[in-house]
């Protein structure tokens, strides 16, 4: 079981990037996948996260209307849409699994992560 992220770089505040999570060893039908961000000294947080059975989304209240989590099955990966980037958004991300098929943003409730991507959003 492996996620890997990417997509991550370095982005003007305002600008936009794609991130995705590719995932290998297992397929993601069964699992809930969630967007987490880690900031220098601050506790990993969660994003987003879609529920893959159902397609049921949640969002932080910071990224609301600005992310977009979606899924491509055929390619077995969860891409993050980041819109109107600011200097906070500035993390590394991390995908993560969830066995229980829930969509979540607790980071306690996944099962596999993947290695971070960073993200830098510049004024």
């Amino acid at each position: 079981v492996q996620l890997q992220a990417s997509g991550g770089g370095l982005v003007q505040a305002g600008g936009s990037l794609r991130l995705s999570c590719a995932a290998s060893g297992f397929t993601l039908d069964y699992y809930a996948i969630g967007w987490f961000r880690q900031a220098p000294g601050k506790e990993r947080e969660g994003v987003s996260s879609i529920s893959i059975s159902d397609g049921r989304i949640t969002y932080a209240d910071s990224v609301k209307g600005r992310f977009t989590i979606s899924r491509d099955n055929a390619k077995n990966t969860v891409y993050l849409q980041m819109t109107s980037l600011k200097r906070e958004d500035t993390a590394v991300y991390y995908c993560a699994a969830s066995s229980s098929g829930i969509a979540t943003r607790d980071p306690y409730g996944m099962d596999y992560w993947g290695k971070g991507t960073l993200v830098t959003v510049s004024s």
